[in-house]
């Protein structure tokens, strides 16, 4: 987007020279690229520049004065819209630009949007991102339950088993083999039983 600014380099007023200045001498301060349009030795200019001023905008005798300023081919102003805009911190808005961060007119327009549309957290950006995690987050839903069941597993193998792996292999091999014998040598375990009752016998 290239500001044009049209602009008269022979005219005899002081007073549309001065104008002219100010304005050119303000976009250069806010590093504003921008293109100086001479209407007085370029009839294309001063046609076009007569051509495309709103007719509202223009003056009474129907002929706009320099400078007057346009954003590619949309009308901005002229000085006395222009020096307005300059005294509200608004000239980025009034040229159709984008305010740089930082600066005075970013600030006045992030606080005027705040007003509009209270906190940037309940804004549009914030609700965009929430949405998005939650579609992104539903995709994870039945792996986030498989870990939880997984971890759950593991938490309740760890209370009922607190001996390392190996030690509770060679107690689950004792138990069967114990399980076992019982079940195939009826012997072994009447011998037990008889044990048992000796041993309570020379307790008493």
């Amino acid at each position: 987007m290239v500001i044009k600014v049209f602009l008269a380099s022979s005219s005899g007023s002081t007073a549309i020279k001065k104008k002219q200045q100010d304005v050119l001498g303000f976009l250069e301060a806010l590093k504003v690229d921008y293109a100086p349009l001479d209407i007085a030795c370029n009839e294309d200019n001063r046609m076009w520049m007569r051509e495309n001023v709103p007719v509202e905008k223009k003056p009474t005798n129907g002929i706009p004065l320099p400078p007057q300023i346009f954003n590619e081919e949309s009308y901005c102003g002229d000085y006395e819209t222009f020096f307005d805009a300059k005294e509200d911190n608004a000239v980025f808005a009034f040229l159709g630009l984008p305010p740089p961060p930082g600066s005075k007119e970013a600030k006045e327009a992030e606080k005027a949007f705040i007003l509009e549309n209270g906190p940037v957290e309940n804004g549009t950006v914030e609700i965009e991102t929430v949405e998005s995690e939650t579609v992104e987050s539903g995709t994870d839903d039945a792996e986030d339950e498989e870990n939880l069941e997984a971890e759950e597993v593991e938490e309740e193998n760890l209370d009922d088993d607190s001996l390392p792996p190996v030690k509770q292999e060679e107690a689950q091999e004792e138990v069967e083999d114990e399980e076992a014998k019982g079940e195939d040598d009826q012997p072994v375990s009447e011998e037990e039983e008889e044990l048992r009752q000796l041993e309570e016998e020379e307790d008493e």
